[in-house]
C-alpha cells in the first residue's frame, strides 16, 4: 500500500498518536465525576419466582435501588414517578425485580409483543451490565410492560446507526414476565451467567445502569449517567454493582443447526427445490473472548428491504440486517465520514449490484478483549454466483482503549477473488477518537487501499473535531479521498474528494408551554475534487422545534446545492441528466405527531429546484397500534419531477404497508407489501410467520415475490426478481 500523497498531510501528528498509546507511553489521566456509584446484589439459594409480580418474599432480602433522575425533560431532577430495582443472584444466574411506580396506571402504554422491536412507542425498562468493568463495552437488555424483550450491545460507548440505545444485532437467552398492576407496572428478569459469557468469579464488579422510559410523559429517568449529553450508551459513567461473591457457571457454547426446505424461481432461470442444512456455533474461549462459528450459512429468515428510489449520483447505504454479521458488529466499524465505513459487511454474500444473494460457504469471527485491548477477526469464504466469483475475506480489526470513550485501533482487509482482473484488494488503516473533557472528541483516520496495478491515489486521511454541550452542537472536519481509493468491502460513497465541512446547531430550552427545545443548524460543505474543480456544495439552514409530548417539527429554510454530474444520471426509465455543473435550492417542511396515541405520523414536504427543472418530494410515514396483538404502518413516497427533459414530466410512487399480528410473544406473523412505479413489476410482498418455540430456537415459514437485498449502487440499476417460499427451523442447545 502506497503511503505517499495525501497520507502525508497526517505524517505530523503520527508521533502525537503514538505518544498517547500506553504501549509506549503513559495514558493522560481523565478525572470523573464520582458519587456513591454502588448498587448491591443479594446471594440467595433459590431463583425466586420469576411471574412479572414481586409478590415473592425472596425479593424484600434486596436492597432497592431508587435514585432516579431525569435526563429529559429536566436533566438532574428527580423523576416524577418512583422507581425501585432490586438485584438477587444464585450462582448461575442474576435476576432483576423491577416496580415502575405510575400516579396514573391508566396512561401506560404497552403495544409490543414482537421480539427485538422497537419500543420506542411504549413505556419500557432498560439494564445495562458492563461486566468485565471495562467502562466501555456493555450488554442492554430490555422489557416494556407485557414481558416483550429486546436486547443488544454498545460497543465503545457507541448506540445503533439510528441513535437508539444500543445496537440490537446480539441475541441472547434471557427470561421475561411483566404485569400492569394498580400502581404502576412490575417486571421480573433472569439472566443466566453463560449469556453473559461470564464464567466463575470469587468476587465480582460490574458496571451497572438503568433507564426507565415513560410514554406518556415523553420522560426519560436513569439512575447514572443522566447528564443530556450522555445517556445510557455512556458506559463510563454508570454505577457498580457489588456483593456478587463466589459463583460459578459454565462457559457459554451453543450449537444452533438449521434445516432448509425452499423453492427459488427467478426472471429467466429455471426454478429450484433444494433442501439445506447449515449450522452456527458460539464458543465463549473466556469471560471476554467469544469465537462465533457458521457453516453453509444462510439467511432466509432475515427480513427484506424497503426499496430505495436514488435521486442522487451516489451510492444508497443500508443498514445490515443478517445475524451472523450483526452480532458484535461495533468492533469492526472504522468510519471514515458521515456513513462511510472502511468496513461494511453487506459487501459479503450480497450483490451490491443486484441485491442477488451469492451462497455463504463459512465463517468465523473471534470478538472480545484482552486486557486494554479490543479485538475483532473474521474470515468469511462465498461460493460463485452469477456475475460474482468465489471469494475470501479476512477482517482484522484492533482497538486499544486508553480513556473512557477514546482509542487507538488499526484495520486490515484481505479480499482474494477468482476474478483474474481483479484477483485481490487489500485495505489498511488506522483510526482514533479522542474524548476530552466529556463535551469534545477528536476524531482521526489515516486509509488506503491496493489492488491490482497499484494505481496511485489510493488514499483516505480525515479528521474532525466535534463539541456538543446541551445548548450547543458544532463540527468541523476536513477529509481527504484520492480518485483511486478502492475499499471493496468497504462503504465509500465518493472518491476523488477534498471536503471542508462545518456545522453549528444552537439548542434553546425556553419556557413556552408545550416547547421542549427548539434548534437551529447552519452547515456548510465544501468537496470538489482532489484537482480542485468545484463537485459538491451545499449550504443549509435549519431549523428543528421538539415538543413535550413528542411531537416536532423539522424545516430546511434554505439548502442550496451546486453539483458536477460526470456521467449521465440515470433517474427514471429512459429520464437521464446530463452531464454538467448544476445549481439549485430546496426547501423543506416536516410535522411529526405526538407518540403517545394510539395513531401516529409523519409528514414532509420537500420542494425547489432539482438539476435545472423542479422536484416536489411528499413523505409520509404512519402507524395505527389498535392493540397489543396487531398493528399497522405504512410509509410513502410521492416524486413529482419536471425537468427540462425529453418525458422530464414524470412521477414515481413508493410505498410500503406493513402488518403485524401477535397471537403471543413468541408467534408472531409480519407481512410488508411494497409498491415501486420506478420498476416495470411494481409491486413485491414479504410475509413471514415465526414461532419462537424455546429460547433462541425458531420455526420460520417465509414467502417472498419480488427482492430481499435491495441495490446499493447509484443510478438505480434494474433489479432481478424472484419468488421465493422457504420453511427454515433452527434448535439451539448447550452440549
Amino acid at each position: 500500500m502506497s503511503l505517499g500523497g495525501p497520507l502525508a498531510t497526517l505524517f505530523p501528528i503520527v508521533p502525537y498518536l503514538c505518544f498517547l498509546s500506553p504501549l509506549s507511553a503513559q495514558v493522560p489521566k481523565i478525572e470523573f465525576e464520582q458519587s456513591d456509584l454502588s448498587a448491591q446484589a443479594t446471594a440467595v439459594e433459590q431463583p425466586p419466582r420469576l411471574d412479572g409480580t414481586l409478590d415473592d418474599p425472596l425479593w424484600r432480602s434486596a436492597i432497592p435501588i431508587t435514585a432516579f433522575r431525569q435526563r429529559e425533560p429536566d436533566e438532574d431532577q428527580p423523576a416524577t414517578e418512583k422507581t425501585e430495582v432490586r438485584i438477587l443472584y444464585t450462582r448461575r444466574a442474576v435476576y432483576f425485580g423491577i416496580h415502575c411506580h405510575d400516579s396514573q396506571p391508566s396512561r401506560i402504554i404497552a403495544t409490543e409483543l414482537r421480539r427485538d422491536a422497537s419500543q420506542e412507542l411504549d413505556d419500557h425498562f432498560e439494564i445495562l451490565i458492563d461486566a468485565r468493568h471495562d467502562r466501555r463495552d456493555a450488554y442492554v437488555f430490555g422489557v416494556n410492560p407485557l414481558g416483550t424483550q429486546a436486547d443488544g450491545l454498545i460497543v465503545e460507548e457507541q448506540g445503533s446507526d439510528d441513535e437508539t440505545d444500543f445496537d440490537p444485532g446480539w441475541d441472547g437467552v434471557w427470561t421475561s414476565e411483566a404485569r400492569i398492576t394498580a400502581d404502576g407496572w412490575t417486571a421480573t428478569v433472569e439472566i443466566p451467567f453463560t449469556t453473559l459469557n461470564f464464567t466463575h468469579s470469587v468476587d465480582a464488579l460490574w458496571g451497572i445502569n438503568f433507564k426507565r422510559f415513560i410514554r406518556g410523559k415523553n420522560e426519560e429517568d436513569l439512575w447514572r449517567a443522566y447528564r443530556r449529553t450522555f445517556g445510557l450508551t455512556k458506559v463510563s459513567e454508570a454505577g457498580e454493582l457489588r456483593g456478587i461473591h463466589d459463583i460459578g457457571s459454565g462457559r457459554l457454547f451453543i450449537v444452533k443447526p438449521y434445516g432448509l426446505a425452499r423453492y427459488d424461481r427467478q426472471t429467466g432461470q429455471p426454478p429450484l427445490s433444494p433442501l439445506t442444512a447449515g449450522v452456527d456455533i458460539k464458543y465463549g474461549l473466556s469471560s471476554s473472548l467469544l469465537l462465533n462459528l457458521t457453516g453453509n450459512t444462510d439467511f432466509a429468515d432475515t427480513e427484506v428491504d424497503l426499496q430505495p428510489f436514488n435521486i442522487t449520483p451516489f451510492k444508497v447505504y443500508l443498514p445490515e440486517k443478517r445475524s451472523f454479521f450483526l452480532e458484535n458488529a461495533g468492533i469492526f466499524k472504522f468510519p471514515l465520514g458521515e456513513q462511510d465505513q472502511l468496513f461494511f459487511s453487506r459487501q459479503i454474500g450480497i450483490d451490491p449490484v443486484t441485491g442477488n444473494q451469492v451462497p455463504v460457504n463459512g465463517g468465523a469471527k473471534l470478538t472480545g478483549t484482552l486486557g486494554r485491548l479490543e479485538l475483532g477477526l473474521m474470515d468469511v469464504d462465498t461460493r460463485s454466483s452469477g456475475p460474482n466469483p468465489r471469494a475470501n475475506v479476512t477482517i482484522a480489526r484492533l482497538k486499544e482503549s486508553l480513556w473512557p470513550g477514546s482509542y487507538f485501533g488499526v484495520m486490515g482487509i484481505d479480499k482474494q477473488s477468482g476474478d483474474v482482473l481483479d484477483g485481490f484488494n487489500r485495505t489498511l488503516g488506522a483510526d482514533t477518537r479522542l474524548v476530552f473533557f466529556k463535551d469534545w472528541s477528536l476524531d482521526a483516520h489515516i486509509a488506503g487501499t491496493h489492488s491490482p496495478g497499484n494505481p496511485s491515489g489510493a488514499n483516505d486521511v480525515g479528521a474532525s473535531l466535534a463539541y456538543r454541550s446541551n445548548w450547543l452542537d458544532g463540527l468541523v472536519e476536513r477529509r481527504r479521498t484520492g480518485p483511486n481509493f478502492n475499499p471493496e468491502v468497504g462503504f465509500v460513497e465518493r472518491t476523488d474528494s477534498d471536503e471542508t465541512l462545518g456545522d453549528l446547531t444552537f439548542k434553546l430550552r425556553p419556557r413556552v408551554p408545550g416547547v421542549r427545545e427548539l434548534r437551529f443548524e447552519g452547515l456548510l460543505l465544501d468537496a470538489p475534487d482532489t484537482h480542485g474543480a468545484v463537485f459538491t456544495q451545499e449550504r443549509q439552514n435549519s431549523f428543528y422545534a421538539e415538543f413535550n409530548d413528542g411531537a416536532y417539527t423539522d424545516d430546511d429554510i434554505v439548502d442550496s446545492f451546486t453539483q458536477r454530474i460526470t456521467t449521465p444520471l440515470h433517474i427514471y426509465k429512459d429520464v437521464f441528466i446530463p452531464d454538467g455543473l448544476y445549481h439549485f435550492t430546496r426547501h423543506q417542511l416536516a410535522y411529526g405527531s405526538r407518540q403517545d396515541r394510539r395513531f401516529t405520523y409523519g409528514l414532509v414536504e420537500r420542494f425547489g429546484g432539482f438539476y435545472g427543472g423542479k422536484l416536489n418530494e411528499f413523505r409520509v410515514q404512519a402507524s395505527y397500534r389498535a392493540s397489543p396483538r396487531f398493528s399497522i404502518g405504512t410509509t410513502g413516497t410521492w416524486d413529482r419531477f419536471q425537468l427540462p427533459l425529453p418525458n422530464g414530466n414524470f412521477s414515481v410512487v413508493l410505498a410500503s404497508l406493513q402488518g403485524n399480528y401477535s397471537f403471543n410473544r413468541f408467534l408472531t406473523f409480519t407481512s410488508l407489501v411494497q409498491i415501486d412505479t420506478s420498476n416495470t413489476q411494481a409491486a413485491s410482498a414479504s410475509f413471514r410467520l415465526r414461532y419462537n418455540y424455546r429460547p433462541d430456537s425458531d420455526l420460520y415459514v417465509i414467502y417472498n415475490e419480488g427482492t430481499q437485498f435491495a441495490s446499493i449502487a447509484p443510478a438505480n440499476p434494474p433489479q432481478v426478481r424472484e419468488t421465493r417460499f422457504a420453511v427454515k427451523y433452527t434448535y439451539s442447545f448447550a452440549p
